[in-house]
C-alpha cells in the first residue's frame, strides 16, 4: 500500500510548537542545549554528539518540513495468526543543508508515520552543498560539490553535480528527499531495485552522507 505522489507521499506537517520551560531534558546533550551551551546543530554534528531526544531538534531546528514518503504493509505468521503492520518512511529536512530519513513499524499508520517521523528527526544529518559541476560556475549551493555514493541492499545510487536550472533528475522518491536537503540540481545513475521505496530513499540519504565523508570534509558551517 504505497501512497502516490502528489497526495499523500509528499503530505507536509507542519511542526508542533516547542515551550522551552516546560521541557524536562533526558539527556546530558539536552541539558547543554537548554542552558544554552549548545546554541546550534552543527555544535552537535562537530562533536560528534548523539541525539537521543528529539525536542533537540524542535528547539535547533525549528523550520524542519516533515514528508511521509512512502507507506507499505507486511505481514507475518505468529501462533495466533497472521498479524499486519504497517510500515511507514518518512524524512524531515530544513531544505537549506539538513536532512534526516527512517522508517518504523506499527499496528497502525497513523503511529508507524508519526513513529518514523520522530525516527528521521534523530536521524538528522549535515549535507554538503555547492556547484561542483564543470558546465556552471555560479558557485551557489544549489547542488553538490562532487560525486558521491550510498548503497542500501541491491539499491545503489550514484549522485553528481549538476548545472544550475538542470533540476533533480533523479526518481521521484529520491527527489523529495534531496528537496528536503536543499539540492536543486542533481544528475544521478541509481542501479538495483529502485521500486523497493525504502531502499531507494535510504540510499540517496546515504550519499547525501558522503558529502561530509572524513576524506572530504574541511569546514563546517550553517
Amino acid at each position: 500500500m504505497s501512497r502516490s505522489r502528489g497526495r499523500d507521499r509528499d503530505q507536509e506537517m507542519g511542526a508542533p510548537s516547542f515551550d522551552l520551560e516546560s521541557w524536562i531534558p533526558r539527556t546530558e546533550v539536552g541539558q547543554m542545549v537548554k542552558d544554552g551551551t549548545i546554541t546550534s546543530i552543527y555544535d552537535i554534528f562537530r562533536d560528534s554528539f548523539k541525539i537521543d531526544d528529539v525536542a533537540i531538534v524542535d528547539l535547533l531546528v525549528p523550520n524542519l518540513t516533515e514528508t511521509v514518503l512512502d507507506v507499505g504493509r507486511v505481514q507475518r505468521q505468529t501462533d495466533a495468526g497472521r498479524k499486519t503492520l504497517f510500515i511507514a518512511t518518512a524524512g524531515v529536512g530544513n531544505k537549506n543543508g539538513i536532512v534526516g530519513v527512517a522508517q518504523a513499524k506499527a499496528a497502525g499508520v497513523g503511529t508507524a508515520i508519526r513513529n518514523a517521523i520522530i525516527l528521521s528527526k534523530l536521524n538528522i544529518i549535515p549535507v554538503k552543498r555547492g556547484c561542483g559541476s564543470w558546465e556552471c560556475t555560479c558557485s551557489n549551493p544549489h547542488s553538490i560539490p562532487f560525486e558521491v555514493e550510498g548503497k542500501v541492499g541491491s539499491v545503489k545510487v550514484i549522485l553528481k553535480p549538476a548545472p544550475k536550472g538542470l533540476g533533480l533528475v533523479i526518481g521521484d522518491v529520491a527527489k523529495s528527499v534531496l528537496e528536503l536537503a536543499g539540492v536543486s540540481d542533481i544528475w544521478s545513475n541509481t542501479f538495483g531495485d529502485t521500486r523497493t521505496t525504502q531502499n531507494f530513499c535510504k540510499a540517496t540519504f546515504e550519499a547525501l552522507r558522503a558529502t561530509y565523508s572524513i576524506s572530504h570534509s574541511s569546514e563546517w558551517g550553517e
